[in-house]
């Protein structure tokens, strides 16, 4: 037997008071479903959405779009929050790669709208204060 089994035996044995075979195998059985859910790309993907919103220009800048909740334009955005244009600019990048804003350029305007992917984070957030 694996350590990994027999270590999970020794708990179920902690916890259920005995282990049967069954019950170390229906345990592995549950592990292993989960592990399927730790798709690589999807994980990947879920940590870049979150660590664009790790940043506190990143965050502000959703945050403006959401609560918006129409497009707005880059000259709009940027008077808004304390940060350089260049820097504005550097955010949405992130932002636009994360798939948490939308962008598109009028004209010589760049024009931004936060995603429904964005919209539901915030309000996630928001229902969990």
């Amino acid at each position: 037997m694996s350590e990994t089994a027999d270590r999970l035996r020794r708990y179920l044995e902690d916890e259920l008071g005995e282990c049967r075979n069954e019950d170390l195998q229906a345990r592995l059985e549950d592990l292993d479903r989960l592990e399927e859910l730790l798709d690589e790309d999807v994980v990947s993907n879920d940590v870049q959405t979150l660590s664009a919103l790790g940043n506190e220009t990143r965050y502000q800048l959703v945050r403006l779009l959401v609560e918006a909740d129409e497009e707005l334009c880059v000259c709009e955005i940027t008077p808004l929050v304390d940060v350089s244009d260049s820097a504005v600019s550097h955010a949405f990048s992130k932002l636009v790669d994360a798939g948490l804003v939308t962008k598109r350029k009028d004209g010589r305007w760049r024009k931004y709208r936060a995603t429904n992917r964005a919209s539901t984070l915030l309000t996630v957030l928001d229902g969990s204060r």
